[in-house]
């Protein structure tokens, strides 16, 4: 059975599900998800950097999810197939930006993970820590060996799809 596609409504969703919430409206009405007085989902107002590259018009619809590193930035935004993307006003900012109707591209698996790394960017240490012990099977609540070769795996991942590979044999990173 294939799982289904993420909606709009999802993010709302999974966001206010997180512990200690808290929703304020920026100026224009749109929803700001916070953690801590922290924001770490907002539904952007039209904007000059993030526009149609074929008719100039500002989108309308951009979502902004905090990530918890560049790396992990860098492995959303490089993806070609991804619906994330970044604009030169986010240069240095750990977040990625997703326009409302593009959303639909991303499982709801997916989108659960972006949410909820967004909120443990976010979050206070000890937030965060109580967060991942309720929450077993999350790869950031894995330890020590595990939790090692989880990192290792989501690096070489990342690494490969910027073009750069490890030769075992060699023991070196290459580009390819």
């Amino acid at each position: 059975m294939r799982e289904r596609r993420a909606l709009v409504e999802d993010v709302h969703e999974l966001a206010s599900r997180m512990p200690q919430v808290a929703v304020e409206h920026g100026p224009q009405g749109n929803p700001v998800y916070q953690v801590g007085g922290k924001s770490f989902v907002f539904f952007r107002t039209p904007r000059p950097d993030a526009v149609d590259p074929g008719t100039g018009e500002r989108y309308p619809d951009v979502i902004v999810f905090w990530v918890p590193s560049e790396a992990d930035k860098q492995a959303l935004v490089q993806d070609p197939d991804s619906p994330f993307f970044t604009t030169s006003h986010f240069d240095g900012h750990p977040s990625v930006l997703v326009r409302a109707s593009r959303v639909g591209e991303l499982t709801l698996t997916e989108l659960t993970e972006v949410i909820q790394d967004a909120w443990l960017s976010r979050a206070s240490p000890s937030r965060a820590k109580a967060w991942l012990t309720a929450q077993p099977g999350h790869p950031r609540a894995l330890s020590g060996g595990l939790r090692q070769a989880y990192e290792e795996a989501r690096l070489l991942g990342q690494l490969a799809s910027s073009g750069i590979t490890f030769s075992a044999n060699r023991s070196m990173l290459e580009r390819s």
